[in-house]
This record gives structure tokens, C-alpha cells and sequence, in this order.
């Protein structure tokens, strides 16, 4: 059972999931570096560098306390499938336990268009899930879901999540990519709960 008096954990990762190659940048698959771009641009974030296997920015953000404090935005550059090894590197060098991350990630099982906050659980088969729930040897991070809806008729997940997006669905997905940024905002000034 919970104490209700328990503080909600306070973010100090926001990790993207996507795929690193150009070929991929206009995917449903690209979910999580989208929401993590939109959030660098808000915040005039222009200085990347490569760190543990990630692009990793860093901002400054103040919470509902009024405390300053460092997030750090990350985007690993293994597939997919491999990012819990960049996450956790990054995870470990900055002591940061996995309750202070938050990842972004495309979500089948909701609708296209929405967003939703997760704490811990099921993994719903979503292999960059399982990878960093694997190498944090934990599933107790926070997830934004970043809704892209099931493929239409008999179409395959996989085809479905890597078909380059054009016209009104990449507009959509633009703007599921903001709406997922507000969540995020919110998210590290009131932290996740």
C-alpha cells in the first residue's frame, strides 16, 4: 500500500525513444525523440553532445517549489531495441535512480492523438521498453505514452510503426508531439504521480 503522504518522484531524465538513421525521422516508431525535440526548441536548447551511446542535452527547469534544478534530455543512438544500454550508462553516471526517469515512448494500445502518463508496470511488448527495464533491473520509471493508435486492417505493428508519416498524419502526430511536451512540462514541475 502507498503512503499518501509520499512525495511524487521528481525527473531528472526525460528519455526519447525513437531510431537513430534520417530513415526513420518521420515515423510513428519516432515518437519519443519528436516529444524531446519539441521540448529542446521551447526551451532553446542548441547544445547536444554525445554521452554513454546518447544525444544528451541539458536544461534548466524550475519546479512547483521554485528549486532550480538540472533535466536532462536524451536520445539514444542504438536502435530501438537496444536503448536501455545508452539510458542506463547514462543513468548510472549521473546516479540518477530509475524513478527519476521519465520515457517517452509510441504507444499502439492508445489511440492516435493521445497522451498519457504511466507509472511503472507492464511493458506491453514494446521491445525499447523491455530493453531498459532489462538494463535499469527495474520497471519502476515513468512513462509518457504517446498514442499512434493499431494499424489498419491486416497491416503488421512493425510496418505500420516504421511507414514514413506524410500529409495529415504527420501533422497529427506533430501535434500529439506538442500535446506529449505539455506533459512533460507539467510532469517535471509537479513531478510524476
Amino acid at each position: 500500500m502507498a503512503k499518501a503522504s509520499a512525495a511524487p518522484a521528481t525527473i531528472a531524465i526525460v528519455c526519447g525513444l525513437g531510431n537513430p538513421d534520417a530513415d526513420y525521422e518521420r515515423t510513428r516508431h519516432n515518437a519519443g525523440f519528436a516529444t524531446v525535440d519539441v521540448l529542446a526548441a521551447r526551451h532553446g536548447v542548441r547544445y547536444w553532445k554525445s554521452e554513454a551511446g546518447a544525444q544528451v542535452a541539458s536544461l534548466t527547469w524550475r519546479g512547483a517549489d521554485g528549486e532550480q534544478r538540472e533535466v536532462l534530455l536524451a536520445k539514444p543512438m542504438s536502435y530501438m531495441n537496444t536503448s536501455g544500454g545508452p539510458l542506463s550508462k547514462l543513468a548510472r553516471a549521473h546516479r540518477v535512480a530509475p524513478q527519476q526517469i521519465l520515457v517517452v515512448h509510441d504507444e499502439v494500445d492508445l489511440a492516435a492523438g493521445e497522451v498519457r502518463l504511466k507509472l511503472g508496470g507492464g511493458l506491453n511488448a514494446h521491445n525499447g521498453l523491455r530493453s531498459i527495464a532489462d538494463k535499469l533491473g527495474s520497471r519502476d520509471f515513468a512513462r509518457v505514452q504517446f498514442g499512434i493508435g493499431r494499424p489498419p486492417g491486416k497491416m503488421q505493428v512493425a510496418d505500420y510503426v516504421l511507414r514514413e508519416l506524410k500529409g495529415g498524419f504527420l501533422d497529427e502526430f506533430n501535434i500529439t508531439a506538442e500535446c506529449a511536451a505539455d506533459l512533460v512540462e507539467r510532469i517535471l514541475t509537479e513531478g510524476a504521480k
